[in-house]
């Protein structure tokens, strides 16, 4: 007889509480593989498939496309030792079998996710299967108890809706199953329920009093967007922050790069020069590779340069991070921005991806400015900004010439150290830009 293993939305880690269901990849009835993904969901750092410890039938799906569901929330139910979907009179008589979700112990393989194991703390406990009434599938989402008579349309909670082709009905023209009130049993919805919304007239719109201002578009600041605020927004609330800069003559780093780019092999970008500076001044300035532990009172400088550099992709600005930059090369890191990048713009960076910076570096050059004021990343302690390369005049040599120019600054976090290493940290990068020879120095 099969088990039903309940298959909770997993801890995908760094602190995430809750995650958008992006696209269910199967469907209730479907044979389902153990470690087979079955959801492809949206954190606030990145997109994952969440892929199901157990093997088996899928016999339930909780939640729509769209919906955002708390950590440790049912994802699916699967049906355990059999090769079909059980029918009314199996799920009837199964209806005390032992439910080990997937946060317990089970049968399952426990993965989950890759570096995000189960949690076997917890004791598995027993779940009750309703018995399903024969000649109707089994539900995508858990039927609700209809609203008293008046109580207005249902606001929030699962839509009681068992046929996916009343579901289908009102997606495709726009009906929202949360106004309705169902006439079926339990306030189910049926598909005269959605023709009937659709046969009501349009409202007529009231004309908004001249002295009101327009109310304009509301986003919902979830996602990528509502992590970026809350970071930004808490370190400008715990970060005493101060920002320097300086205008540097790139020439000689440029000329320096088509050199080495002559020569064959992998090309290297401007950011991987750029990059490899920072962790050569960051070796002689290691103020600026360090976290403030406020619990503690105490300030931690860290050994490795974790590096963070900003990526603009379709779903907001990501920071993904570069281990150990002050053991790669120019090569290197220019090998690992460009896979990070593109893990960033396919929306396939794995959380562990996004977390753990120590330093970050920032070229808003490639959006055409010249400068600004960047703010830390927290917990980091400093940021370099680098604006765009340009031909400007500068007085080289006692000379008036053009010249590549570009302007750097440093937004570093006061605690840790005071102006006058930051701007020694920040008059070695300008150096090293200028005379690329003063690295080599350095190395």
């Amino acid at each position: 007889m099969p088990q039903v293993m309940e298959f909770k939305l997993p801890d995908l880690g760094e602190g995430l509480t809750e995650a958008e269901i992006v696209r269910w990849l199967v469907a209730v009835g479907d044979v389902v593989a153990v470690d087979q993904p079955v959801v492809e969901v949206e954190t606030a750092k990145a997109m994952v498939e969440v892929p199901c410890p157990y093997g088996g039938v899928v016999t339930a799906r909780f939640g729509e496309e769209g919906q955002e569901l708390p950590v440790g929330a049912p994802l699916i139910t699967v049906a355990v030792g059999t090769g079909a979907a059980p029918g009314p009179e199996a799920e009837a008589s199964g209806s005390e079998s032992t439910s080990t979700s997937a946060s317990g112990s089970g049968s399952g393989s426990g993965n989950v996710l890759v570096g995000y194991g189960t949690d076997h703390s917890r004791p598995a406990r027993r779940r009750r299967v309703r018995p399903v009434t024969a000649g109707v599938a089994a539900p995508v989402v858990p039927a609700v108890t209809a609203p008293p008579a008046g109580s207005g349309p249902v606001a929030a909670g699962p839509v009681p809706v068992i046929s996916p082709l009343v579901r289908k009905l009102a997606k495709d023209h726009g009906v929202d199953l949360r106004a309705l009130r169902g006439s079926g049993p339990e306030g189910l919805i049926l598909r005269a329920d959605v023709e009937a919304a659709l046969r009501a007239p349009e409202p007529v719109p009231v004309p908004m009093p001249t002295a009101l201002a327009p109310q304009g578009e509301r986003i919902p600041l979830k996602g990528v967007r509502g992590a970026v605020a809350e970071k930004l927004s808490r370190s400008r609330r715990e970060i005493p922050d101060a920002t320097c800069w300086v205008d540097a003559d790139a020439t000689e780093l440029m000329a320096a790069r088509a050199a080495m780019n002559a020569v064959g092999g992998p090309k290297i970008s401007v950011l991987a020069l750029l990059a490899r500076i920072c962790t050569a001044a960051l070796a002689r300035y290691p103020e600026l590779n360090s976290r403030v532990d406020l619990a503690a009172g105490e300030i931690v400088r860290l050994p490795a340069v974790h590096l963070g550099f900003a990526a603009q992709t379709e779903r907001g600005l990501m920071v993904p991070v570069v281990r150990d930059a002050q053991s790669r090369n120019p090569e290197s890191l220019s090998a690992e921005f460009a896979r990070l990048t593109e893990l960033a713009r396919a929306g396939k960076l794995a959380p562990a991806d996004l977390t753990g910076g120590t330093f970050t570096l920032n070229n808003y050059g490639v959006f055409g400015v010249d400068g600004s004021t960047p703010i830390i990343n927290h917990p980091e302690a400093a940021m370099l900004g680098v604006g765009r390369i340009m031909p400007k005049p500068w007085v080289h040599g006692g000379e008036l010439a053009v010249r590549q120019v570009v302007q750097l600054s440093l937004t570093f976090d006061h605690r840790v150290c005071d102006g006058g290493t930051a701007g020694g940290f920040l008059r070695y990068v300008a150096d090293c830009v200028e005379s690329p020879a003063v690295l080599l120095r350095s190395l």
